[in-house]
């Protein structure tokens, strides 16, 4: 039994700790029953509750069946906490105060002043618990009562018993056969009880015993259908439906009267009681765990909604970011392309072949008429300058576009003038009669002056033209323009030369640097994103671990593990360290919308039937009326639909666990049916099960048929409107 304690231990720590990752509120109903259904896990005595509207007997029954007057008895609502009653050796009570403070006393009277109600009829907010420990047998075999407040007087009571109800084992609803099943008892019935998995229920009508004999027939009649539609869940061969005249039955304890007893049914119910927990004893499991199902659904589905709203933002972050990532890096391509091609140029531009081809002739020749600075900067500055601003301009894109680095401007600079040392003049210089001789061009300013500068020009171009310089002739022979010709054109190559050899090796360096600048690094992730990202992990891996400690105890859920998946390789986003990113496989049914037939507004212009006899007007009921018409008539529809549910109860509940177990994918007729349902009710496909029901009350209270007793030639239409609002109500009541 320890062992199995400890394993609960496992899936309440787990809830507790889901609960803390989505931020549960504390003041929720939904905290409020993972606490209360913690508590009950770890209780190791089976609890027993008295449950009922204020007024109906609760205080009186668990007297008579202790055997004493134990407990606070009024006429009027009197019992303002819960009244755990345990064994003791002898009567007493301990009263816990919510600052700590403990209160021990012998006997019962302390209830007086800590357990009823005040003037206002209002519960004590400084009380946390109230036990009473009692010398009786039942309670020595590990069993405990809790006599709750009455329901229908005030919404803190209520809230106090939905609370504790999930907390007990075995539930006795107290009825009252003078009223038997009003509204809120039917509400309660649904709400309290069967939508939260408590079925191990055993009801008792009180007062019985005030009704006339005629009545009281009528009476059981009523209880056995409430009783065998409720489908409890107990033992074989065990009724869920005892009389018992509490009153009578107390009387009879206190006087010590034995038949009295058994006429009250006190002794029948008291022995089927005993027996029922003996047996529930042996499986406290199978009582409690049912119960966690409808808590760990909601629990899940507050997780699933969670990641999927922060994985929705992260996606939206990243789509924007990847988005920018992409135009960079079609940019990056572009730029680099450009700038590539450009570089290219430039280097090409600057080859020293290129650069002779080009311009060691009119290098030399500006030599010759001594104009190299002037004919650099007018043409071959110009030239240079266009190729180095196109390269400049990429890179200054490229800060435009990822604001790296800052470009730094391409300079390239030109060598220094050559020096030219002439050679000494023979005496036959002035001789131009050799056929280099021939001069390209008049001018002034010749570095030779006269005829021979003018035959110098002329040579340069004749020696480049040929080649000549290349040629193995005697030097001695040449005449002395031609060597000074062979002086500039030597003068120019070694200026190119050096020109493209600078050149070159500030371009490479160039290129390296352009690099950083072409370039462009992912902005770094907003601390907020990164958090999400973080989140998301905690929740999944309490979501998966939450499953696994629901499989332990076999507990089965309609929910798959999310499961880690390696991030994309083409993402521009770096990866996160530690980062997990988790698919979830349950899919989303999307509903088509449908045609819904809508009757006609009740003031419908009527068609006027004349009759023989003279028409008499009816007067519609007044709202009292209407409302007790109403409930009666949604008893009725509920009755039927129970007993519709009762033909064959084996088969229909085998068929319902067979569902839950397997969770068959939906048909697209059924889908189909779903969303009519909700389209007749008015809701969305996303609407919750309290929004289902009170949207099925209002139609059916707007659409009663009494509402309509003036208006027979809507009755057919109203009688189909009441149909089709029933049918949605029993499809959404079953998903």
């Amino acid at each position: 039994m320890q062992k199995q304690y400890q394993g609960y231990q496992e899936i309440t720590n787990s809830l507790k700790s889901t609960c803390k990752l989505i931020n549960l509120d504390h003041q929720s109903k939904l905290y409020q029953d993972v606490i209360a259904i913690s508590n009950h896990l770890a209780n190791p005595n089976f609890q027993i509750a008295v449950f009922g509207p204020f007024n109906h007997g609760k205080s009186t029954l668990l007297n008579a069946m202790l055997g004493n007057r134990t407990l606070p008895i009024d006429l009027i609502p009197t019992t303002g906490a819960a009244i755990t009653i345990k064994y003791g050796s002898d009567v007493r009570t301990r009263i816990m105060l919510v600052d700590g403070t403990e209160i021990y006393r012998s006997g019962t009277d302390i209830l007086q002043k800590f357990a009823i109600l005040d003037g206002n009829r209002q519960m004590r907010k400084d009380v946390a618990s109230v036990e009473v420990f009692c010398p009786h047998p039942f309670l020595e075999t590990g069993v405990e009562f809790v006599d709750l407040p009455g329901t229908n007087d005030r919404e803190a009571q209520d809230n106090l018993v939905r609370d504790k109800l999930l907390g007990t084992d075995l539930v006795i609803q107290l009825l009252d056969a003078r009223k038997l099943m009003t509204l809120g008892e039917r509400e309660n019935l649904r709400d309290w009880l069967l939508d939260r998995g408590i079925k191990t229920v055993i009801f008792v009508a009180n007062f019985l015993n005030l009704l006339e004999p005629e009545e009281q027939k009528q009476v059981q009649n009523r209880l056995l259908f409430v009783a065998e539609s409720f489908r409890s869940e107990l033992p074989a061969g065990f009724s869920n439906l005892y009389r018992v005249d509490a009153l009578p039955a107390l009387r009879a304890r206190l006087k010590g009267d034995v038949a009295l007893a058994n006429s009250s049914g006190l002794a029948a119910f008291e022995t089927a009681l005993q027996n029922i927990v003996g047996i529930l004893q042996q499986n406290t499991g199978g009582v409690r765990l049912p119960r966690i199902e409808g808590i760990t659904s909601q629990i899940q589905r507050l997780l699933v909604d969670k990641i999927y709203k922060l994985n929705s933002e992260i996606k939206i972050f990243d789509d924007k970011e990847n988005a920018k990532n992409e135009i960079k890096q079609k940019a990056k391509n572009l730029i680099e392309q450009g700038f590539n091609t450009s570089v290219y140029e430039l280097r090409n531009w600057l080859s020293l072949p290129n650069l002779l081809a080009k311009y060691q002739s009119d290098i030399a020749v500006a030599l010759a008429e001594n104009n190299l600075q002037s004919w650099q900067t007018r043409t071959l500055k110009k030239d240079l300058t266009e190729l180095q601003l196109a390269v400049i301009k990429w890179l200054y894109q490229a800060y435009e576009f990822f604001k790296s680095e800052r470009p730094e401007d391409l300079k390239i600079p030109f060598p220094n003038t050559p020096q030219i040392t002439l050679p000494a003049k023979q005496n036959n210089t002035n001789d131009i009669t050799d056929p280099g001789s021939i001069a390209v061009g008049g001018g002034i300013g010749w570095l030779l002056g006269g005829p021979v500068g003018a035959a110098v020009v002329g040579s340069i171009s004749y020696l480049l033209n040929k080649n000549i310089q290349k040629a193995e002739e005697n030097i001695a022979k040449e005449s002395y323009h031609q060597q000074v010709a062979k002086i500039c054109i030597t003068e120019a190559e070694n200026y190119l030369s050096s020109f493209s050899s600078q050149g070159l090796s500030i371009l490479a360096e160039y290129e390296q640097k352009a690099v950083k600048v072409i370039n462009f690094q992912v902005s770094q992730e907003p601390r907020e994103i990164s958090q999400k990202r973080e989140d998301i992990k905690q929740l999944q891996h309490g979501f998966n671990q939450l499953l696994t400690e629901l499989e332990k105890v076999n507990i089965k859920t309609k929910y798959q593990p999310y499961k880690e998946t390696p991030k994309p390789a083409n993402t521009q986003t770096p990866p996160q360290e530690n980062s997990t990113k988790y698919t979830y496989t349950e899919k989303k049914v999307e509903l088509p919308p449908q045609q819904v037939y809508t009757p006609p507004e009740p003031n419908t212009p009527q068609v006027k039937v004349e009759t023989p006899r003279q028409q008499v007007y009816t007067p519609p009921p007044n709202p009292a009326e209407t409302e007790a018409k109403f409930r009666a008539w949604e008893l009725d529809q509920e009755i039927a639909q129970m007993k519709a549910n009762m033909k064959s109860p084996g088969k229909q509940q085998q068929t319902n666990a067979n569902q839950k177990a397997q969770n068959p994918p939906k048909t697209q007729v059924e889908k189909d049916k779903i969303a009519r349902a909700y389209k007749i009710l008015g809701l969305q496909p996303t609407a919750s099960f309290a929004e289902v029901k009170q949207a099925y009350k209002t139609l059916v209270k707007k659409w009663h048929p009494d509402l309509f007793v003036n208006q027979p030639q809507m009755q057919k239409q109203v009688q189909e409107k009441i149909r089709l609002v029933n049918e949605a109500y029993n499809i959404l009541a079953e998903l």
